[in-house]
């Protein structure tokens, strides 16, 4: 009877024994099926979906504003001399803004030739080949209008510089020596006005730092732009 007894309180045991072991892997199984919670610094970490981008042209004729960044001049510039500029304002096709103001744009000196001192104004031109939109990095060809400046005519002030020296000159002649003098004098003015003419270059022209430019686009472009 006592080894009955026994034998049932065994089985009694290892019984429950079984019933806790299959309650835990439940309860794990459990544990294991629930969703981890993602934070909000989690969120913020995960890669975001790039915007779309799509090409757009801008038409041949389109007017681009600059400010110049690189001042140029007739007599301190030199032709193929880098010059850099950037967009004054946006530029916007149908609506949408395709260059954004303080896009690059650089070029080069196309010419630059100082004032002689009988013949020849000072000029000074530039041209830009290549477009940066702001921040993108790409780089962009493009063709545009060159533009330049070029000294006034020194014909009329040339001619009152000789002028004046003839009509100096005949005074003293006149005082000196009468008609004779006067026709004396008036050569020998107008001669010394002429050489004060030659030994003096024209004025030189320039496009200074900040100088606000218009470019045209010779060739139409295609840049690439977020949607």
């Amino acid at each position: 009877m006592r080894f009955f007894i026994t034998i049932l309180t065994a089985t009694l045991a290892v019984g429950a024994c079984n019933r806790d072991v299959a309650s835990a892997s439940v309860a794990a199984d459990s544990t294991a099926a629930k969703p981890v919670a993602t934070s909000g610094a989690d969120a913020a970490a995960a890669p975001r979906a790039e915007a779309a981008v799509r090409d757009v042209t801008i038409p041949a004729g389109t007017q681009l504003p600059i400010v110049l960044d690189t001042g140029v001049g007739s007599s301190t510039s030199r032709v193929e001399q880098p010059v850099h500029a950037h967009l004054a304002r946006s530029v916007v096709v149908n609506g949408q803004t395709v260059l954004p103001e303080g896009s690059a744009v650089s070029g080069v000196v196309t010419d630059a030739t100082r004032s002689a001192r009988v013949k020849g104004r000072a000029h000074v031109a530039v041209r830009f080949d290549t477009l940066t939109p702001r921040g993108v990095d790409e780089r962009y060809n493009i063709r545009t209008t060159a533009v330049g400046r070029t000294a006034p005519g020194t014909k009329k002030k040339d001619a009152l510089e000789i002028g004046g020296g003839a009509a100096g000159g005949a005074l003293i002649g006149a005082l000196i020596g009468g008609k004779k003098g006067a026709a004396i004098g008036t050569a020998t003015g107008a001669g010394a006005g002429t050489a004060v003419v030659l030994s003096t270059r024209g004025k030189e022209v320039s496009l200074p730092k900040g100088a606000a430019l218009t470019l045209r686009l010779v060739e139409p472009i295609t840049v690439r732009v977020k949607s």
